[in-house]
């Protein structure tokens, strides 16, 4: 089989080093050989009940593994950070695939979600001390962290409906509220929060309300006030936390960038992390294949005498399958040469195509493995079940599809004017064409 490097698409591979190239092959290597069969160990070592709430001894193994390979912080994308590896955002995206195949990979590299967003904000709008605070340590892969947005009585996929109230007092603030959905909060190791809230529910621009803030994990005043589980898994350690924030005192010093900023950071942090996100799903995809391909061949289970492969409808999965996840594929490294060539802001159409269609072919893929697999495919003898439910998240992780669909279909309707326009300018000149040959319309024409 070709090697990560010889599978990379042709229309992408000038923009990819020789560098990245081996560093590539050197993430499938030890993603094929050291990752997976790391994730059932993973999983066994999280035990039963409390204590699931521990950290696996195997993931220190896996990350010194990682620190020895060079594979660490990739993700701080070159010209853009200068903490990282030296990739661009393309070249570590062929890489994040990789490591979407995998439940250890991410973290085994430091280069796991929510850390990841919260290192890029950290190392773009982090002051000197919050950096040798809590950047450091992130980078070094000695803490983890969460980002604390989503909240429990409003809407917040609209973030300016965000109630959490973030008052200032002398040299220091006050925070009060809930928060759920926090993922990583489970996690002993996690020691900060990145937290968004409102400093000025007031002021009559509803972006400039909000304000991030950093809150050490053990302050006083908050509450874990129940684990959530994702279609039943609780995703232990990492886990998804309703938090109670109750007269919790920080620092004046915590705040990110300023009072009233709290929407420019989250844009900052949010766009890369979105396409990180659909092409570790595209990562999930291909595991998937490879799941329904070892089935659909399997010997030793022929329906009506005939291997699953056999039969037309799987062959049919099988093609429309690897079509999608190519297809996906080139969505996201476009979005990841848009923000190369740009950053975030300028790429927004291009992370919201992959933040949408990327999720649900995966979603698709794996449902055909799922089906392929039948009974088998749905319990714990096969990652396929846990793949589905982690894939289906990101559909309303980072905004769900149908804001962004909105968002899109808005930009793309303010061309109307620009189109009818064209069609017009073309339907006059087909008429002239028409005087001027003396010809009579003989079929259909388009007209306005």
């Amino acid at each position: 089989m070709p090697t990560a490097s010889e599978r990379i698409p042709a229309c992408v591979r000038p923009l990819v080093s020789e560098r990245a190239r081996k560093t590539l092959d050197i993430v499938e290597k030890f993603v094929n050989e050291e990752c997976l069969p790391a994730d059932p160990v993973y999983h066994a070592q999280l035990g039963e009940g409390a204590a699931r709430w521990t950290y696996p001894p195997i993931m220190d193994d896996l990350k010194k593994r990682g620190h020895e390979l060079g594979l660490w912080n990739m993700f701080l994308a070159k010209g853009h950070y200068k903490e990282g590896a030296g990739f661009t955002n393309l070249e570590y995206g062929l890489m994040c695939e990789q490591f979407g195949r995998s439940r250890v990979a991410s973290e085994a590299t430091n280069n796991s979600a929510p850390d990841t967003g919260n290192i890029e904000v950290l190392a773009k709008y982090g002051t000197e001390e919050q950096k040798k605070k809590w950047l450091e340590p992130l980078l070094k892969g000695e803490i983890r962290s969460c980002y604390v947005m989503t909240e429990p009585d409003v809407a917040s996929s609209d973030a300016t409906n965000v109630q959490l109230s973030i008052k200032r007092d002398r040299d220091a603030y006050v925070l009060n509220g809930q928060k759920w959905w926090i993922s990583g909060a489970g996690d002993p190791r996690c020691k900060v929060y990145i937290i968004l809230g409102k400093t000025d529910p007031n002021n009559p621009d509803k972006y400039k309300q909000q304000s991030i803030i950093i809150v050490p994990a053990d302050a006083e005043g908050i509450t874990i006030k129940r684990m959530l589980s994702v279609y039943g898994y609780d995703d232990a350690p990492h886990g998804h936390a309703h938090l109670v924030f109750k007269d919790v005192r920080v620092p004046a010093k915590n705040i990110v960038l300023g009072e009233g900023r709290g929407f420019e950071v989250m844009q900052g942090r949010m766009g890369p992390g979105r396409i990180h996100h659909a092409m570790r799903s595209i990562g999930a995809a291909e595991e998937a294949l490879r799941w329904l391909l070892t089935r659909a061949n399997a010997e030793h289970k022929k329906p009506f005498g005939k291997l699953l492969s056999q039969q037309g409808v799987i062959l049919q999965w099988i093609a429309k399958s690897r079509i999608e996840i190519d297809a996906a594929r080139l969505i996201v490294l476009n979005a990841a040469a848009a923000i190369d060539s740009g950053d975030a802001k300028t790429a927004l159409v291009e992370i919201a195509q992959a933040k949408i269609l990327v999720p649900n072919m995966a979603l698709d893929v794996i449902d055909r493995a799922v089906q392929t697999f039948g009974a088998e495919g749905v319990c714990q003898d096969t990652p396929l079940a846990y793949m589905w439910a982690q894939v289906r998240t990101v559909r309303i992780a980072d905004g769900p599809d149908e804001a962004h669909l909105e968002q899109l279909g808005k930009r793309e309707n303010k061309r109307a004017a620009e189109a009818r326009d064209l069609i017009q300018k073309q339907t006059d000149a087909t008429d002239a064409l028409f005087k001027k040959y003396s010809t009579k319309e003989s079929g259909p024409c388009a007209r306005l």
